[in-house]
């Protein structure tokens, strides 16, 4: 059962919003000023708050703005109540944190659908999303008077590109975050010697093209398909308009958009001091964790010598050699040019 405190200074408002509470299952706890409503909000820690605005001492502004200030407190959504209707209080309201703002008289309905939403906006920043379409999706469906997530797809462009095209390029400026619908994306950067350095891979139900977007800078590296792919280009102001919507739903947004950035650290600092034969190893490991979606059988990896020496870091030459040490061990095979591990556990021990 949550907890709901109401901070209200009429005992009559404060009495009837309580019932209404208590008649939806809700356990009410109840304080006549801001003082007393702060101290509550410490001690008990409630699921959600609702506050009147104007009251005797501490106003409502002050209780929010105490308990935005607390560690403890500062996560717990806020409604406030109040009979001012004045467009003004509302922008401050919201401006200070608040997560909605219900004007007096209301109906028990309004009252009661304003607190669901909010608990239904809390379940989710505390799940573990996907970092994919049907993540996003679930996120999506939590933001108030917002597109679905059916409206932004089908209002996007969906764009096919050709093998080895290129989408985007170092120095450009974002205008699109990237769906992957099908195929296969490579991200990286070309060295003043003119040797390519993989920074990540996406496969289908992939984002790729954030963090520039995030960061408001134009493009640190390229974007080229490894094979024929289809592209949801999900267009810059709509992107803007889903983190902008809370502080919460930002947070959580590019959470759940950048959660591999210590695995791409790791693989760099690989790609720096591994040896050349650890490097091949763990691009073979990534490449099937990352592909091999159909575990009934084995994967065939399926991609240029070029591509996988531009992925393991390594010249091709180099990389040739080291496959061809592989296949001799028993390590992998190669059947008309791809590449499929044999020995799954004795690859993964080169790279430990």
């Amino acid at each position: 059962m949550k907890t709901i405190l109401i901070i209200e200074d009429n005992e009559d408002i404060r009495e009837n919003v309580a019932e209404i509470l208590m008649l939806s299952n809700y356990k009410v706890l109840m304080a006549a000023n801001g003082k007393e409503g702060i101290e509550s909000a410490q001690k008990n820690q409630p699921d959600l708050i609702i506050c009147d605005i104007m009251m005797p001492g501490v106003d409502g502004f002050g209780v929010l703005h105490v308990l935005h200030k607390d560690p403890e407190t500062q996560n717990i959504p806020f409604i406030f109540l109040t009979s001012k209707s004045e467009r003004s209080d509302f922008r401050s309201a919201m401006e200070m944190g608040a997560d909605d703002y219900i004007t007096k008289p209301f109906a028990g309905n309004e009252l009661l659908n304003a607190i669901e939403s909010r608990f239904k906006k809390m379940d989710v920043m505390k799940k573990m999303l996907s970092p994919d379409i049907q993540g996003l999706s679930e996120l999506m469906s939590t933001l108030d008077n917002k597109k679905s997530l059916d409206d932004l797809k089908n209002e996007s462009n969906t764009n096919t590109y050709k093998k080895r095209q290129v989408i985007y390029k170092e120095g450009a400026h974002p205008h699109y975050l990237y769906y992957i619908l099908k195929g296969k994306v490579k991200t990286y950067k070309t060295h003043e010697d003119g040797k390519d350095l993989v920074i990540d891979l996406y496969n289908e139900g992939d984002f790729f093209g954030y963090v520039s977007l995030l960061e408001g800078t134009a493009y640190k590296e390229n974007a080229e398909c490894m094979e024929e792919a289809e592209l949801v280009l999900i267009p810059r102001k709509d992107f803007e308009e889903l983190i902008n919507s809370s502080p919460a739903t930002a947070q959580k947004f590019i959470g759940l958009l950048a959660k591999n950035l210590a695995e791409k650290e790791k693989h760099l600092l690989g790609l720096a001091y591994n040896t050349l034969r650890k490097k091949v190893a763990e691009a073979l490991v990534s490449l099937e964790k990352k592909y091999h979606t159909n575990k009934k059988e084995p994967y065939l990896i399926d991609i240029s010598r070029d591509d996988l020496a531009t992925i393991a870091g390594t010249a091709t030459e180099s990389l040739i050699r080291t496959l061809s040490d592989f296949k001799s061990e028993g390590l992998i095979d190669i059947k008309n040019g791809k590449v499929v591990i044999t020995n799954d556990r004795k690859l993964e021990l080169l790279i430990r």
